[in-house]
């Protein structure tokens, strides 16, 4: 059986004595060490902004739109069928 080595990094941040004594007291109300309140809250604040930044979140009636035009797109413009046969210039010559 292998053995999974974690390598840890330590973090270190300075603080106004206030900001201190409310992670104190928001921590020993949580029952955790100060140190597992600061991670816990960062990690899921930073997870929140991943997702806010990586996630796309439609309506009912945009994603219902979205489906229709990816079942039945439209007929390229003029300026796509130029775009397109530019493109199709270059990816040959290359």
């Amino acid at each position: 059986m292998a053995t999974v080595i974690s390598k840890q990094i330590r973090i270190d941040a300075r603080v106004p004595h206030d900001v201190y004594e409310t992670l104190c007291k928001a921590s020993e109300l949580s029952g955790v060490t100060i140190n597992q309140f600061l991670v816990q809250s960062a990690l899921k604040e930073a997870q929140a902004v991943i997702e806010r930044e990586q996630v796309i979140r439609l309506s009912v009636r945009d994603w219902d739109w979205m489906l229709d035009l990816l079942e039945h797109p439209p007929k390229p413009n003029a300026r796509l069928e130029v775009a397109l046969k530019r493109y199709q210039k270059t990816k040959v010559g290359a």
